[in-house]
Formats: C-alpha cells, structure tokens, sequence
C-alpha cells in the first residue's frame, strides 16, 4: 500500500472517496449530505459507516460516510480507528484506490491516520494456501507529507514485528531470532550456550535445558557520538513455551508461539532506528530459549544461580519468564546504561488485573515510569501503573535459597 498526500482528496479519482461527519453535523459531499443526512437520517455516530454509488457522476464511484462521533469527544485514537475502519469497508468491496477528505478535524491526524490504515491493511498470510487479493493499493490523504513518511516507517517496523510474532514456533526459533537480528546491520553479538555459561546466566540457561533448540543470548547496539544517554531494551525471547514440567494445559499452550511477542517488538525497534537518528545510545538484548519438558528440563526444586550471584528455588518451571529476564536485566545493568526498558508478556495476572485494555507497568523511578506512559499515550497504547513495594518480596523468600521464582496469583504481576 502507498500512501500520497494530495491538496484535494475529492478530485482524486478513486474507487471510494471517504468523507468524514461528525454527529450533528454534514459532510464535504454534498451527495452524502442529501442521501446520508437529509434522506436517510445518518447520525454519524462513531464508528457508523454509510456508503452510497454516484452513479459515473463523480471522478469515484463510491462515497463512505465515516462517522466520528461528537466533535468534543475526538482525539487521536479515534482517527487511527476510524481510518482502520474505512480501509476494511474498502477491502470488503475490494476497492484499489481510497481517497480521505476529513474536514473539521482541529488536530494534526497525519499520524495517527497513517498507522490507522497501515493496520487495518495487515494480515499474517504467509501460510495460506489461498491468499486473497482485496488490499486497497493508494490511499490518497490531505495531510503532512513529512509525518506521513515518518509514520509509514514505524507502521512498517511494525508489520515486522508483527509477522515474527505470528511466525510458528517451528520457524521462529532462538537460532532464527539471532539470525534476523545479524541482518539488521547493526553491532550486533550473538552468545551461545557455552558463552553464556561463562557469563554466569544460570537462570536463562535453566530455562532452556528441555528443548534441543540452543539458546541463544542476542546483544544489538545502535550507536552515536556523544550520546545524550544510554539506554537498554529488553524483550522476553521464549520462542515456545509449553510450560516446561509444570507443563500447560493445551488450550493455554496453543498461542504459546507469541511468549516471544517482546523479542519481536525489540527487533523491530532495532530495525527502524538509525532511520530516525536518534542521538542515544540503544542496547537491544534478547535472551531466546524455549521452555520445554525434556529429557533434560528444570525442574520444581531446582536451585539456580543468577548472574549477578542470587540463587533462586524453581517454584513452578512455568514461571520462566522472570528467570530469563533477569540474567538479562543483570547484563544490561552492567552496561552502564541510564535506563533500562523491559517488555514481556510475563504474568497472566497482570491480565487478571487489567484485561485486555491497558498494560501493566512498574519501575523504581515513578519520574521514568510517568514519561513512558504519557509517550505511550499519544500513540495509543495505555499502560497502567502497578507497584513494586518492598513487601512484595517477603512472599518470595526461599527457606534454602535467596527467592523462589513464584508464589500465589495474588499481586502476581508485582511479585513477577
């Protein structure tokens, strides 16, 4: 899909021209106006679309009312929606062309519009034996060409991401993760099984001992002179986890290919970074195993040490991710780095306790923490804020070692 900004989205001809209304108001089509509005009492509530032929009258064939609600009410995260929105009408209909004219919008939608439609265009077919052939190929916009360009290279990073996620944990193994991030062309260091042994990593180690996919430790850096900061990014890397002796019940293991969701996010932002040159220094880290019941698992029992020395009593083998992200936050603290980010899909406590509508987060610097949310929040994302109270530790206190790995789902997000 392509994407071109245009002075005048109603002269392009086009499959659909999208007209956008907001509740109580017209549109900037007269066409829509008297069949929409007048004839058929289109509210132009949120969401709510409207599609009437022109009948070779127009330079495109089709209008679609796209309804945005009450005026007041509008702000970013809706243009991202109704854009996706009106791209999936046009795919239904298999229209090619799409022009926008989104008049009274009192905010520049150019971002929000882009990935909005760069979302709505995504599907992981990859595997089909039949691939259908409805993407919409132009979309023509009146919007900032800049910001367009800017966020049609994060959508596409995105769509990276996205697709190493939904890849089978057949492919997406640790060797294939660590392959991917050496074709990045960045300064990048790919530690084995024996490298890691050296470095002390008994807890990302442990994990993996039951599959016969080698580990795989992966450090990428995107560097600058005289960075104005440090900064290091983690995402859990268990490319299957089934669960590990303390194995899963199969209808909680069938999505288990994407516990590597993080790793995934991680090399997509390392894949787009030195597009946007920023002056940092990143530290991309994934610690990628899989978490498998073999032969040669962990197991409930076991007695494992840290990197940084901590032993740790193995509670549950399916409390695993904790136990590679700490050998690699370990790591990325002695980088020297001035923050550390880390990503995961960790605890289904934190699902217990939010649902699906925001994301947990929890750090030891409330200032740091309060910048990621509100960065988070102008691109859509919510996450929440969860502690991590000193008490918390008391429930996981080892009789015969440092900690334990897990404890009871109460506070399960915060003990993780």
């Amino acid at each position: 899909m392509e994407i071109k900004v245009v002075q005048d989205a109603k002269s392009i001809e086009s499959d659909i021209l999208v007209v956008s209304m907001f509740e109580g108001e017209k549109t900037a089509s007269d066409l829509a106006n008297k069949y929409a509005i007048e004839e058929d009492n289109f509210k132009g509530k949120f969401g709510e679309t409207y599609l009437l032929p022109t009948y070779g009258k127009e330079v495109y064939r089709k209008v679609l009312v796209l309804g945005l609600g009450r005026k007041e009410e509008f702000n970013p995260d809706k243009i991202r929606e109704a854009a996706a929105k009106a791209i999936k009408k046009a795919m239904q209909m298999e229209a090619k062309k799409v022009a926008f004219a989104l008049d009274g919008i009192e905010f520049d939608y150019s971002e929000q519009f882009t990935l909005g439609v760069f979302i709505a265009d995504y599907a992981f077919d990859k595997y089909k034996s039949e691939k259908k052939d409805n993407k919409v190929q132009e979309v023509f916009v009146q919007a900032n060409a800049d910001i367009v360009n800017k966020a049609a290279k994060i959508a596409e990073a995105m769509r990276f991401a996205r697709n190493i996620a939904n890849e089978p944990a057949q492919f997406a193994t640790p060797a294939e993760l660590a392959a991917i991030a050496c074709d990045l062309g960045l300064d990048t260091k790919i530690y084995n099984r024996e490298e890691c042994e050296k470095m002390g990593m008994g807890a990302f180690l442990a994990v993996a001992k039951g599959s016969i996919q080698e580990p795989k430790f992966i450090h990428m850096k995107y560097q600058v002179d005289n960075p104005k900061k440090r900064i290091a990014i983690i995402g859990k890397g268990i490319t299957f986890d089934s669960g590990g002796l303390d194995i899963k019940p199969p209808s909680s293991m069938l999505t288990m290919k994407d516990d590597m969701s993080a790793a995934a996010c991680i090399l997509g932002v390392m894949s787009i970074i030195r597009e946007f040159h920023p002056q940092v220094e990143v530290h991309g880290l994934i610690a990628a195993c899989e978490n498998m019941p073999g032969g040669g698992a962990y197991k409930p029992g076991d007695i494992l040490t840290a990197k940084n020395g901590k032993t740790i009593e193995v509670d549950n083998t399916d409390a695993e991710g904790r136990l590679t992200l700490a050998d690699a936050l370990c790591y990325a603290c002695e980088l020297g780095v001035d923050e550390v980010i880390d990503l995961a899909t960790l605890t289904g406590a934190c699902m217990v306790a939010l649902g699906t509508q925001a994301s947990g987060i929890m750090g030891n610097d409330d200032e740091f923490v309060k910048k990621l949310t509100d960065t988070a929040a102008r691109s859509g994302e919510r996450f929440w804020p969860l502690p991590m109270w000193d008490e918390y530790f008391d429930s996981l206190k080892s009789d015969i070692a440092y900690m334990k790995n897990s404890v009871s789902r109460s506070g399960g997000a915060s003990t993780a």
